[in-house]
């Protein structure tokens, strides 16, 4: 795979003229004019096209690179143009005001959430080595260091270049520039096959193991030996011709080697050609702006740990007791348990009908009909009329999950992606299964939202499936876990609106046993790549933090310092900012397979450190007012909508990784170092110390 560029930009087509609308690499918005030549497929492999273009109203040659909406269909596609993309919007961001900026392409816009997205770079630099047949010995030495240079900066970046050939550097005599940005991959992630032989390294031709800077070693050494002889290396080794060439000798003698663990790094390679070269490159990135924000998250965590844990609710990170078979009611908030005489089914008018439930004699039927049963709660005569599924009281105590936030923060499409990837099995290798509490209430849930969803339909406001101008009741599901319980967990949204205009909605925090805090960026973060969001949604920044979130947190109970709830905060829409680290870095993870502690701490670090330094400590109040609370990036689409449909369909992206936070804090999933550790984290051994005061007044009391 190549991914070659145009080196001579030809005269734009007069008849090719429109107007283009893309977002510049500062986040604001432009519209040109532009003028467009001839299309050519990018690479036979690749869905990518390009085609030459001039920007009339600042007369730039440009070169477009972009998927036709049949190709953009296919979201393997669209996830190439998106990785490009946010590549070259990282480099530009460390590099665009350094002497290495023109190493690689410089990019101009982009226009990704569209029926046919594309990006813009400016005019390639120089004419693809491909095209040199031979190389001078000094040209080679000045090609090398370049090469090397560029390899570094990735490097340090934590990127590698997958796709080096002689179709993807570019020289103009005198330096070189990098192109096939869609091949670059993050250092640590598992291989995938990319490439072509020999320029590919044998690893990565087969897609084994991790992803390693020294695969684009091995795929210079190729580039280098074929611009030095004029014909290309072996595949799998070094050639045997290396020794009567002295710059290859002398340099990359290593860099064949079958396997990175035997290659030199790029730095070393760099070092050998541009002695100080490495180090300055060290000078010239910018400063890690991130460390005050990484110390406050720190020092939070430690008064977290440093507080004495509250006691434990019902159901608080321990089975349920089953011993009176009372369970709070959700609704009222009176106990109450099974009453066979109050049971009720609904009918094919969607009508309750009473159940008598002791003229079934049939085990198995009766089982099935108990289990879409729904109890008439009475427990309060002055609450307006609601009734409970049957499973709620034949369990134990169900876990609630609330949803909070403003009614703008796509909450209903979090919880419906969340819901549709634990019903496509995203529980199971955390060792639990599920079920349907209601079969009739999932299905309706299933047919009405997550379906139109996942077909790339907008989804209407949650209207509501429980009591007016109350916590709306979403979906239940009955969870078992390794060891066999089984405990039913509730999901409730808690709309802003609601929360303000009614007492009913904050009785039910009373009990609450987790919550679930959705960011709206566009209302948080002050970044001007939002603007256009905020302006076709009618939003502003509220630098306060959301009104529902202070509502809610002012009114949860305490059983010591903080409230004893389990909380999860969201930056959700995360699409929105998908080229802004460190979200560019967490949407791009794999789904977990095993919950670890220490990565969830640095996900939540990380999402902290964002919300801190652009948002302000006001936006960050759940994490410093609940003790057991984490932070996640979450993505409900993948990408915005257009004319009420999202083009490329509805994509989640690391939507099930708060729900597990939660059901680990709350014991229905094992992690290492228990639940308490997995919210606070674990213990340093200076913190276990006890201070000189403390040592004294133990001495004192031990005599």
């Amino acid at each position: 795979m190549t991914g070659s560029p145009h080196s001579h930009p030809v005269e734009p087509d007069r008849s090719q003229r429109t107007s283009l609308a893309f977002t510049v690499p500062s986040g604001r918005r432009r519209i040109a004019p532009v003028r467009f030549g001839r299309e050519s497929r990018r690479d036979p492999l690749l869905p990518q096209r390009m085609r030459n273009g001039l920007l009339d109203d600042e007369g730039q040659q440009v070169v477009q690179v972009r998927l036709t909406a049949a190709d953009a269909a296919n979201p393997a596609a669209r996830a190439l143009l998106d990785a490009e993309t946010g590549t070259a919007l990282h480099l530009h961001r460390v590099l665009v005001d350094t002497e290495y900026a023109t190493l690689f392409p410089r990019i101009v816009g982009h226009e990704l959430d569209t029926a046919e997205p594309f990006l813009l770079y400016a005019a390639p630099r120089g004419t693809a080595a491909v095209r040199t047949h031979v190389m001078s010995a000094t040209d080679q030495r000045v090609f090398a260091r370049d090469l090397m240079l560029g390899l570094c900066l990735l490097e340090r970046q934590g990127l590698v270049l997958r796709g080096i050939s002689p179709a993807t550097v570019l020289w103009d005599g005198t330096s070189l520039q990098l192109w096939g940005l869609e091949g670059v991959a993050r250092t640590g992630r598992p291989r995938t096959r990319w490439g072509r032989a020999p320029y590919c390294s044998p690893e990565q031709r087969r897609g084994e193991g991790l992803v390693d800077s020294r695969d684009a070693v091995w795929s210079a050494a190729q580039v280098l030996y074929q611009l030095v002889t004029g014909r290309p290396g072996p595949a799998d080794r070094a050639p045997a011709d290396l020794g009567e060439h002295r710059v290859l000798a002398e340099t990359l003698r290593g860099a064949f080697a079958p396997l990175a663990a035997g290659r030199p790094t790029p730095a070393r390679l760099l070092d050998l050609l541009a002695p100080g070269a490495d180090r300055r490159i060290a000078l010239s990135v910018p400063a890690d702006e991130t460390r005050p924000h990484r110390e406050a998250f720190a020092h939070a965590l430690r008064l977290k740990r440093q507080a004495p844990a509250a006691a434990p609710r019902d159901g608080a990170g321990a089975p349920a007791d089953r011993s009176n078979g009372e369970v709070l009611c959700p609704y009222c908030l009176e106990t109450i348990q099974l009453d066979l005489t109050s049971l009720f089914v609904t009918d094919s008018k969607m009508q309750y009908r009473a159940l008598d439930p002791s003229g079934i004699s049939n085990p198995l039927r009766r089982q099935d009909i108990m289990r879409g049963a729904v109890q008439k709660c009475t427990a309060d005569p002055d609450f307006p009329e609601h009734f409970i599924p049957v499973p709620y009281l034949t369990y134990g105590r169900p876990l609630t999950v609330a949803m909070v936030g403003q009614s703008s923060t796509g909450k209903s499409h979090l919880l419906t992606q969340m819901i549709a990837e634990i019903t496509d099995g995203g529980l199971e290798p955390f060792g639990l299964q599920w079920q349907s509490v209601n079969p009739e209430q999932h299905a309706r849930f299933v047919r009405e939202r997550v379906q139109p969803l996942r077909n790339g339909k907008v989804l209407d406001h949650t209207g509501g499936l429980g009591l007016d101008g109350f916590a709306r009741f979403v979906e239940s599901l009955l969870l078992t876990d390794a060891r066999g319980q089984v405990r039913p967990v509730a999901f409730f949204d808690l709309g802003g609106e609601d929360l303000v205009r009614t007492d009913a909605a904050l009785r039910f925090l009373l009990g609450v046993d987790a919550m679930i805090f959705v960011v709206d960026p566009a209302l948080a973060l002050p970044l001007p790549q939002l603007d256009h969001a905020r302006e076709r949604w009618g939003l502003e920044v509220n630098r306060d933090g959301d009104l529902a979130f202070g509502t809610v947190l002012d009114r949860l109970p305490k059983n010591g310092p903080y409230p004893d709830v389990a909380a999860a905060m969201v930056l959700g829409k995360a699409d929105l900012l998908r080229f802004q680290p460190p979200v560019d870095r967490w949407l791009g993870e794999a789904p977990p397979t095993a919950l670890d502690p220490a990565r969830i701490r640095e996900e939540s670090r990380d999402v902290y450190g964002l919300l801190r330094h652009h948002a302000g400590q006001a936006w960050l109040r759940p994490f410093d007012t609940i003790r057991r609370c984490t932070l996640h990036v979450a993505s409900a689409t993948g990408g915005q909508e257009e004319h009420g449909r999202y083009p490329a369909g509805a994509g989640p992206r690391r939507v099930l990784e708060p729900l597990l936070s939660l059901l680990a804090m709350h014991g229905l999933i094992e992690v290492t170092g228990g639940a308490e550790a997995f919210a606070v984290g674990p213990v340093s051994a200076r913190e276990a110390e006890p201070s000189p005061e403390a040592r004294e007044t133990g001495g004192e009391e031990a005599k």
